[in-house]
């Protein structure tokens, strides 16, 4: 076993966990909303770029900057219309709105695309490889992990240096008192929604150009991102790249060493973080 391919390739997995989970971290920092419909939603996205790429004869990328308005919209309207109404000090209604949102949309994609797996086609970047003399490594993982990091930065200069990011915190903190001083939360929680959807749109172009995806594979990424965000720390972005991580390093592990392994062992992983460091690895609140 090539130990240090085995490490590249697990933090470069766990790039495309960190993007599964980003918009989850911001969703839930801000609204402290658990959004059920998260990996599903993902999914949505790889189908709207599979529709916008074949129709317009686009490649996946640029069909990802005319897919991103449409979630941006998307995210939006849900939290205006559906998300925003079950917010309160009840913890239960957003989990069964969302929950029922998960399983209309995987219905209606499974009706409107049947249960076939699709993959968006990435021409030559699907194989390409760049050689690092002892390891070779994927463009589309380097691409994938590049693009987390950005992301990531980008959400920490929106929240800490932006006049939006500051309205974010004081709503998170408390959104009566940011209501006295002129802010509208409700607007503030669908501009939220809005840009975790931009988020989505990026997670789904590398989820879609990696690997293939079909209506009933929303769940599993919820699950990935779930795990990262709490083994990251609830409220720390950088916490969920670390996440994303911990749990793509303990699956290219465990695959080395058995390929059952493989999902077993991120599990595993999270379920050790949680036991040793039940808060995550670096806990902090959006303030």
């Amino acid at each position: 076993m090539n130990y240090l391919d085995t490490v590249v390739q697990g933090v470069l997995l766990g790039g495309l966990y960190a993007l599964f989970a980003a918009g989850l971290s911001l969703v839930f920092g801000i609204m402290r909303l658990v959004n059920l419909a998260h990996g599903d939603l993902i999914v949505l996205a790889a189908y709207l770029l599979l529709i916008t790429a074949s129709v317009l004869g686009l490649s996946p990328f640029v069909a990802a900057a005319a897919v991103a308005p449409l979630m941006f919209g998307i995210g939006w309207l849900l939290q205006r219309h559906v998300l925003g109404r079950t917010l309160g000090a009840d913890i239960l209604p957003p989990l069964l709105v969302t929950f029922g949102l998960s399983i209309a949309l995987q219905n209606a994609l499974l009706q409107g695309f049947s249960a076939d797996s699709r993959r968006l086609n990435s021409g030559a970047l699907a194989t390409a490889s760049i050689d690092l003399g002892p390891v070779s490594v994927g463009v589309l993982p380097l691409l994938t992990f590049a693009s987390a990091i950005v992301v990531i930065i980008a959400l920490n200069q929106l929240f800490y240096r932006t006049e939006l990011g500051r309205a974010f915190r004081a709503t998170s903190d408390d959104a009566d008192t940011a209501r006295l001083m002129g802010i509208q939360p409700q607007r503030i929680f669908s501009g939220a929604t809005a840009i975790a959807m931009l988020v989505v749109t990026i997670a789904a172009l590398y989820l879609g150009t990696r690997a293939n995806f079909d209506p009933s594979i929303g769940p599993a990424r919820l699950i990935y991102a779930f795990e990262a965000v709490i083994i990251g720390g609830l409220g720390s972005l950088w916490g969920t790249l670390a996440g994303g991580i911990t749990i793509g390093l303990a699956q290219t592990i465990g695959a080395a060493i058995n390929p059952e392994w493989q999902i077993l062992s991120g599990h595993i992983a999270f379920l050790l973080v949680l036991l040793l460091k039940p808060r995550g690895l670096f806990p902090r609140a959006f303030d």
